[in-house]
């Protein structure tokens, strides 16, 4: 590797959120620098120097479509856990539109006009779950720190003071936990995360290979109705609350307050305003094929799947996780059925249908889940993919050749990071609508 100063300009942003420059013929990615940039920056080439990974040094001609970032850790602990903080809102939205259409034309060789990005309505304190690394550190070497990685060195956790796009209860709830961290397994490291409840909020906790008194926190945790623990080398398990948890969450288990989120270990809509109106888009576009059967593979616990179902669709809604497998087929009207297993084992099975929904994890669907859909027959009216990585999105596009792209459709689920969601509509190309 080789390193060096130079001034660029940089022209866009590339997924994952860092700016994107070019010099002497090598492509140069410079985090936290925005389209319209003049910067000076040390650059070291990788990849046998076509490709250039740069830090920046000094804005040299600041892009007008900079702002101030709002969260103080974004700039003094370069945290990783946003990317876009300092663009403008629209600029990030043209950034992710930008980054779908690339991905789709340089990866699944498709045409595709701009894509346009339905904002967040709320572009801060949105998040309702919220994961950090837990490290013993402080003076004494054995206090716990909860926190985020750096940008710059993702081996290492800050401690966390506040969250700009989480929710103050996720963060209170975190607060807590902290207080009464004494509690936590005395292991060297742990993971944790805080999430949304129908009642009020689950903490879940991996690592470690005995919690004696795992019992002694939820008392101490004002809102906490759910306790959740994987061991090193074991599975998720749930523990019971003493007297069903804290009194702060046995009240609001009592009014019904916040509503509308799945029970489980670890399914909560992230951002619920925006995942309602992604989630609606969804059936809409599937009932638009006017489908006597469907497929919901990915299912969780069948928010899709149900929707259809109380529609008069005969659904099969394939999970790999069991519990939201059977919480799906507890709700599932007659007619329908939850199927617990893996994709690439179920699809199959399950076809023919008429509408074939995907929505998988980041890792985007397997070959031979694409490959029974590619090859079913009859083949599928449509299939709609719900995306969370444009390069996933696109790569299992390019394995669907004989299929065209009907419509295209991203959402900001994540704004402030370079996340973005995308519903992707396909059609057999000889299809007749």
């Amino acid at each position: 590797m080789t390193s060096a100063e130079c001034e660029v300009d940089v022209q866009s942003i590339a997924a994952g959120g860092d700016g994107v420059a070019r010099l002497d013929g090598r492509v140069i990615f410079i985090p936290r620098t925005a389209p319209g940039d003049r910067a000076n920056i040390l650059a070291t080439s990788v990849r046998g120097g076509r490709f250039a990974r740069g830090v920046l040094l000094d804005l040299l001609r600041p892009s007008p479509e900079r702002i101030d970032p709002a969260c103080v850790h974004y700039v003094h602990d370069h945290c990783g856990g946003c990317q876009l903080q300092h663009l403008q809102y629209a600029s990030q939205l043209a950034a992710k539109g930008a980054i779908v259409r690339d991905a789709l034309v340089r990866i699944a060789h498709r045409p595709v006009d701009a894509v346009s990005v339905d904002p967040s309505p709320c572009q801060w304190r949105y998040r309702r779950k919220l994961t950090l690394a837990l490290r013993r550190g402080g003076a004494s070497g054995r206090a716990w720190i909860a926190g985020l990685r750096r940008i710059d060195a993702p081996d290492s956790v800050f401690p966390l003071a506040d969250c700009q796009i989480t929710e103050e209860g996720v963060i209170e709830v975190w607060r807590a936990i902290m207080r009464a961290s004494a509690l936590l397994p005395d292991v060297s490291s742990l993971r944790g995360s805080v999430r949304v409840t129908a009642n009020g909020y689950a903490f879940h906790l991996e690592g470690g290979t005995r919690w004696d008194n795992s019992q002694e926190l939820p008392p101490v945790v004002p809102g906490l109705t759910e306790l959740w623990w994987t061991p090193e080398h074991g599975t998720r398990r749930r523990l019971g609350l003493p007297d069903g948890g804290s009194e702060a969450g046995r009240t609001g288990a009592r009014a019904g307050v916040r509503t509308g989120v799945a029970s489980g270990a670890s399914f909560t809509q992230v951002n619920a305003r925006v995942g309602e109106a992604l989630h609606a888009h969804v059936v809409e576009r599937a009932m638009s094929y006017a489908p006597r059967t469907a497929i919901d593979a990915y299912a969780g616990t069948g928010g899709t799947a149900i929707a259809l179902a109380e529609r008069g669709v005969s659904v099969v809604a394939i999970e790999v996780d069991r519990a939201a497998s059977a919480e799906c087929a507890r709700v599932l009207p007659r007619g329908s059925r939850a199927v617990a297993g893996r994709a690439e084992d179920a699809l199959p099975r399950a076809l023919p249908a008429d509408v074939v929904i995907l929505n998988p994890p980041r890792t985007g669907a397997s070959a031979p889940v694409i490959a029974a859909i590619r090859d079913a027959t009859p083949a599928p009216r449509a299939l709609v993919y719900v995306s969370c990585d444009p390069a996933t999105l696109a790569r299992d596009v390019g394995r669907l050749p004989g299929w065209r792209i009907a419509g295209l459709r991203s959402f900001d689920m994540f704004p402030q990071t370079a996340h973005v969601e995308t519903v992707c509509e396909l059609v057999p190309e000889e299809a007749e609508r």
